[in-house]
């Protein structure tokens, strides 16, 4: 199944974002295209997740976004996962109700084994999280909720999935299963995916493209490109 018959690229075009004279994020100027897993990466601060919450449009921001087509621009289905969700520790909610919450306009207890619990199913089949569905949240690991979460993003299938710092606090295991099915997503959906994350050896193993910044684009390129150049060295082995 390919998304590529809708949306071809995103560009992001002398993007700015500013906080009163505070630059956040200097004339970003990116294309994303489907098929292709492109991680972020950068020190805490960078602008980062501002990035991520432009495109989404929760930032305002100077300059264009443009998520072009084979016949023109047109508008996306965007996934997003957000860094952390919060809610009640000892809250009573499973995974199909944050579902039904999400997905329907209907209350919670008209939930029923039907149409609709398939396709919870089917959704979470997809993030290896199927067996989760009648679990309560409270009681879910953080790899667990973050394929939740994951899942959730993924109805319906997106053009672009935007993911900030999806594993952090997820333990080895969690992370490289987290990685393995993103890699299957963006084969199977041809799925522009973009993730800032810390992981930079998963980083390294699984993204097609890495963008390094601080405010502004300082490298962009194959992984042993930007993790060869000066300027990532600069960033993250500083002391060596």
């Amino acid at each position: 199944m390919s998304n590529c018959s809708v949306l071809c690229c995103t560009k992001i075009e002398n993007l700015t974002v500013k906080n009163n004279e505070s630059i956040i994020l200097d004339n970003i100027n990116l294309h994303f295209h489907c098929g292709e897993i492109t991680a972020i990466v950068g020190p805490n601060g960078a602008g980062k997740s501002t990035l991520l919450r432009s495109v989404i449009g929760e930032v305002k921001h100077l300059g264009e976004l443009k998520f072009v087509g084979e016949n023109g621009d047109i508008k996306p289905v965007i996934g997003y996962v957000p860094q952390s969700i919060s809610f009640e520790k000892d809250s009573p909610v499973s995974v199909s109700d944050l579902f039904l919450a999400c997905t329907s306009r209907l209350p919670v207890c008209f939930f029923r084994k039907s149409k609709q619990r398939e396709a919870v199913i089917r959704a979470l089949e997809k993030v290896k999280a199927q067996n989760l569905i009648d679990r309560k949240l409270a009681v879910l690991s953080g790899g667990e909720l973050q394929r939740v979460f994951l899942a959730l993003a993924l109805m319906p299938i997106p053009n672009i999935l935007l993911l900030d710092e999806p594993i952090s606090g997820v333990d080895k295991n969690g992370i490289e299963l987290f990685w393995q099915i993103l890699s299957e997503l963006r084969k199977n959906y041809d799925l522009s995916i973009i993730i800032i994350s810390h992981n930079l050896s998963q980083v390294k193993q699984y993204a097609d493209r890495v963008v390094l910044m601080d405010k502004k684009i300082l490298a962009l390129g194959k992984p042993n490109q930007v993790f060869s150049s000066n300027e990532f060295n600069n960033i993250f082995n500083k002391g060596e």
